[in-house]
């Protein structure tokens, strides 16, 4: 077990835990540091993660034959991306309720839905942890980063959509996911075909969940940290 591994755990499980008493980021409008930490993690899925894609697909390529479908791996990325988008308009477009415990109930409902998504999510991250990402400490620290930042967009948009329930079970069982995704990781090995799967759908929900709170009129973005976010990252990746 990498001791580099165990931080990036444990500070993506932090930033869980701690990450909505970053006060600052409930500016309005949005606040500049969640624009630019939705920049890196832009960054990081495009320098990084689909330069990894094709290599993915070239192993697909190798393992299966391609002649019924060319590009494998990014369809699966646009699976991932897809599932996400619909369960997230699930979650967004519930319908009014016409009494406070009906409105009660469907708020349980959407609750545990979108914690449950993002909880999958969050398992999927710990588990490539161990078996995709780059074990090197460059790799390790690359990914930690980027994770971090977008734990922190993601934790905002969730405590702002489910308040009180959120901060009191939703981080909780976000931050065990990490944990739980890392231990079956260190635990269990699949084949390399199953990683590189597993690899594009994170891909794939990762560029969803970055656009889907940089993009809606109502968040107020703001373009130029976001640049920034993704310029400078990206400069770093490819100086390293």
């Amino acid at each position: 077990m990498s001791a580099v591994q165990l931080l990036v755990v444990a500070t993506l499980v932090l930033v869980h835990l701690f990450a909505g008493r970053l006060r600052f980021l409930d500016a309005s409008p949005r606040s500049s540091w969640l624009s630019f930490a939705g920049g890196i993690s832009v960054a990081y899925v495009f320098v990084h993660v689909f330069p990894e894609l094709q290599e993915a697909q070239h192993e697909l390529g190798e393992t299966f034959d391609a002649s019924w479908l060319e590009h494998h791996v990014y369809l699966v990325a646009m699976i991932g991306l897809v599932v996400f988008y619909g369960l997230e308009l699930v979650v967004q477009r519930r319908g009014p309720d016409r009494d406070e415990a009906a409105r009660e109930r469907s708020a349980k409902a959407v609750f545990r839905l979108h914690v449950g998504m993002f909880a999958l999510y969050n398992t999927l991250i710990g588990y490539l942890l161990v078996h995709r990402v780059e074990q090197d400490l460059r790799g390790l620290l690359l990914f930690g980063f980027a994770y971090a930042l977008h734990f922190i967009v993601n934790d905002h948009g969730l405590s702002s959509h489910h308040r009180e329930r959120y901060r009191r079970r939703g981080r909780w069982i976000l931050a065990g996911a990490v944990v739980l995704g890392w231990v079956v990781g260190l635990a269990t090995e699949v084949s390399e075909v199953a990683v590189h799967v597993l690899f594009a759908l994170l891909a794939g929900a990762t560029i969803l969940n970055v656009l889907k709170e940089e993009l809606p009129e109502e968040r107020q973005s703001r373009f130029v940290p976001f640049l920034a976010g993704a310029a400078g990252y990206a400069a770093l990746m490819v100086t390293l």
